[in-house]
């Protein structure tokens, strides 16, 4: 199992990872009745996103000998409705001033989208990467 979900009452939820014993709690967001007092389940779709796109970046960095470490993301998640989903993940890339080739730019880019986490959103979710190197 990956981890464990107990629902707090009030529209929170606090979810354990099992292997590492590691909490994060989740709220509903204050547009669909909930206090906005953490990440909502939506938020953390969307920051898996980033993080993953990240940790495949990184993964292909180490395994090229590129300077990584410093980089950054930020992400905004829209929403859409009827029916209420995530409509579009916009991801900017704040890239370390290594001075990239263009080859390295190009596998680095190639990694981000093709991350697990972007191969597993619906076709209806519209991401849009954005890399400032």
């Amino acid at each position: 199992m990956t981890s464990e979900i107990i629902y707090n009452g009030e529209l929170r939820t606090t979810a354990t990872h099992l292997q590492s014993g590691k909490s994060i709690i989740s709220d509903a967001p204050c547009d669909n009745q909930g206090k906005g007092e953490a990440f909502s389940p939506t938020d953390l779709v969307a920051t898996a996103l980033g993080s993953c796109m990240m940790t495949i970046m990184g993964i292909k960095a180490r395994d090229n000998g590129i300077g990584l470490v410093g980089a950054k993301c930020t992400v905004n998640k829209i929403m859409a409705s009827e029916p209420r989903r995530i409509g579009k993940v916009e991801v900017t890339f704040y890239m370390p001033q290594n001075h990239f080739s263009e080859a390295e730019k190009s596998l680095l880019v190639e990694a981000a989208k093709g991350c697990p986490v972007c191969r597993s959103l619906s076709k209806d979710v519209e991401v849009q990467l954005e890399f400032v190197w």
